[in-house]
């Protein structure tokens, strides 16, 4: 349990978009144009929607090696079981 909560907690922490800024050269030309304009709301929703496709196969792989993980510890006891039945 003590696993979970650290993990839930690290991809908790590392998709906080308010820390990070990540935007790419073309979209930063936008930005700024934008902004200079007086349009203040791109940036943020640009800036949220980068980190949520950086983030995103992440996530996605993480919760299929817990699955998978989850899956082969029960398996563990029926594959012992299946073993000393194939000795006899």
């Amino acid at each position: 349990m003590k696993k979970l909560i650290a993990f839930a907690s690290m991809i908790i922490m590392w998709s906080v978009p308010l820390i990070t800024n990540a935007q790419c050269a073309m979209c930063r030309t936008q930005v700024v144009n934008n902004v200079s304009h007086g349009e203040t709301s791109l940036a943020a929703g640009l800036n949220l929607g980068i980190m949520y496709l950086f983030f995103a196969p992440y996530i996605i792989l993480g919760v299929v090696g817990y699955f998978w993980y989850r899956n082969a510890k029960v398996n563990e006891p029926r594959k012992g079981i299946l073993d000393r039945i194939k000795r006899i």
